[in-house]
């Protein structure tokens, strides 16, 4: 009986992709899934509870580990400093039950918005106490890289100003510079600083990291272990985010990406639900990247970081972050199914709708079978959210978590 995979599989062969190669990668690609994700969150105006969201480190890498355990592409989570700092301090003991739970610890976030010193900024605060905070706060997290393992230092600042004249803007630049030249000389051997940049808010008039190009221009300062990492949420409409995810692997200064969705502006939504073609192209090029020999680009292309950061607010925990996997899965596996050869032959030719319709023709590829059959030679469930529910385990954690 034919199926729908050997349908995929014969039409594949017939553009030339080698199916065997797409399937390798997409058993090798890996998400990053963000502890914070799986405690409650919510908006600027309100918190809602949801029943069973984690309440401790070791509950948010236990939900984690079943994200893992049912996409098999989740082996790391990435933690949040001080929402996740032990009460012990033994980061140690944290590592190991990471690795119990079948996982590694991932990127470090320092909290540089929350304390009352922050209000003015952090490294750029024209507060020298407020500065050496944020410093010492981060060579904090820098020595709890080496103790969990980790490789990466993911930084995000809400500093600003509210006010066309409150503080001098030159200078705030060049005091975010002199505080993150001071932290790289505390970064753990082979780590990276990987810098975000955001459009705007929480401040009102300027924000100090507005776009990819401040912190591009702010890396090639700081040394070959600072690169950018691109917040799909940072940008104004209609911002072509992909142009800039081929700008930064051309220059090998793409260091990771914080994947979610917005409508209007950081709206946190579940990655892939609101411009899944948009999704498709970021990963066409890093796709692209990968399978090409022009370096640096391959090589930045295959050590990108693929995170998640979102406010699932209303809608659960964990079947979001399930969700939000198999989104960035489907979206992978039609980029690995553009035909590379044909593209560049149509693009060298000049066919410009030629071009498009084969990359069209692969965003519009019904991707689930091949990762059905994928899921199964991983040995996961081929319907992750499904085998969630089913699983009872929502149920379970509301009983023992509290409601």
């Amino acid at each position: 009986m034919t199926t729908a995979y050997d349908l995929l599989a014969e039409g594949l062969s017939a553009r030339g992709v080698d199916l065997a190669a797409v399937k390798a990668a997409l058993k090798a690609q890996r998400i990053e899934t963000p502890s914070w994700g799986y405690a409650d969150s919510g908006t600027r105006f309100k918190t809602f509870h949801w029943p069973g969201a984690a309440r401790t480190t070791r509950e948010k890498l236990d939900d984690a580990a079943l994200v893992h355990k049912l996409t098999g592409v989740a082996p790391s989570v990435a933690i949040h400093i001080p929402w996740d700092k032990p009460e012990d301090g033994d980061y140690a003991a944290m590592r190991q039950y990471a690795a119990s739970r079948g996982l590694a610890i991932g990127a470090v976030n320092p909290n540089l918005f929350q304390e009352e010193n922050y209000r003015l900024g952090s490294l750029t605060s024209p507060s020298a106490a407020a500065r050496e905070q944020a410093l010492n706060h981060i060579i904090e997290c820098c020595a709890i890289m080496g103790k969990v393992g980790s490789t990466a230092l993911s930084l995000w600042f809400a500093d600003g100003t509210n006010y066309a004249g409150q503080d001098d803007l030159r200078a705030r630049k060049r005091r975010l510079e002199e505080g993150l030249r001071a932290a790289c000389k505390h970064l753990p051997p082979r780590s990276r600083m990987l810098i975000e940049y955001k459009l705007f808010e929480p401040a009102f008039y300027s924000t100090d990291l507005p776009d990819w190009g401040a912190s591009f221009a702010l890396c090639l300062k700081l040394g070959p272990q600072a690169q950018v990492l691109v917040d799909l949420g940072h940008h104004a409409s209609g911002v072509n985010i992909e142009q800039i995810v081929a700008f930064l692997l051309d220059e090998g200064r793409l260091g990771g990406f914080h994947f979610n969705n917005r409508k209007y502006a950081d709206d946190d939504l579940i990655v892939g639900t609101v411009n899944p073609f948009e999704l498709f192209l970021i990963y066409n090029e890093l796709a692209g990247a990968a399978a090409g020999d022009a370096e640096p680009a391959r090589g930045t292309a295959t050590n990108v970081a693929y995170m998640i950061d979102q406010s699932h607010n209303i809608e659960g925990k964990i079947a979001p972050m399930l969700l939000s996997v198999m989104n960035c899965q489907e979206a992978y596996a039609r980029a690995l199914l553009t035909p590379r050869k044909m593209l560049a032959e149509a693009q060298a030719a000049g066919d410009v709708l030629g071009a498009h319709q084969l990359l069209a023709d692969a965003y519009r590829t019904d991707v689930r079978p091949l990762l059905a059959r994928v899921r199964e030679e991983l040995g996961v469930p081929v319907d992750p959210v499904a085998a969630y529910r089913a699983s009872g385990y929502e149920k379970k954690i509301a009983a023992e978590r509290g409601k």
